[in-house]
């Protein structure tokens, strides 16, 4: 599984042949098809497996009591580090996710945009607690307000992964929280700072 996250991650979904997968990884066709049934049904395993531990990541952040905007923005940037790590240490699955899958066949691009859908509704229900303990304001439109949160952080994620070129070999400057601590700055203060 290795082995073919890490090809998908390379050469993108439609780029990696199972006969890529079985030589990277060392077995043989026979022992690829013991384990799954197609290419499809590997890659859509490696992504439910990763939309569940990215999902986790967002829901470690699951406020429990109320604070100032200062509190909010430190709780908001030790969740931004621990989002960004996740997906530093897992460049390959967040390649798949971010650029490899989206040319793949509908049953992967239905599997990555899950994953996406899973990933705004956690940041949903983050709002939707911090307005509960009277930390934000009420809102009309919690849906948009997510969305926009979500667009800022997947950004900010794969240009910070990935550069400017998406490439899966990009190393930034910048630590986990040093840009997760201007990313909760930004979400909180905009560009007023």
């Amino acid at each position: 599984m290795a082995a073919a996250l890490d090809l998908f991650a390379r050469k993108g979904y439609h780029g990696t042949k199972i006969s890529d997968v079985v030589k990277a990884s060392g077995v043989s066709q026979g022992t690829f098809y013991w384990h799954f049934q197609s290419k499809e049904q590997l890659a859509l395993e490696l992504i439910e497996g990763g939309k569940e531990k990215l999902i986790q990541v967002i829901e470690q952040g699951y406020r429990k009591h109320a604070g100032s905007v200062d509190d909010m923005v430190s709780s908001s940037a030790r969740l931004l580090t621990d989002l960004f790590a996740f997906a530093d240490r897992n460049r390959d699955l967040m390649a798949l996710l971010l650029m490899k899958g989206q040319g793949a066949d509908p049953p992967v691009r239905e599997a990555v945009s899950q994953t996406w859908i899973a990933f705004e509704e956690a940041f949903k229900s983050n709002i939707e607690r911090a307005i509960e303990l009277g930390m934000l304001p009420r809102t009309s439109d919690l849906s948009l307000r997510a969305n926009i949160l979500v667009c800022l952080i997947t950004g900010v994620l794969s240009k910070w992964l990935f550069g400017p070129m998406h490439d899966v070999d990009f190393q930034s400057a910048y630590s986990p929280a040093q840009i997760a601590e201007e990313t909760a700055k930004f979400e909180f203060r905009g560009l007023l700072g």
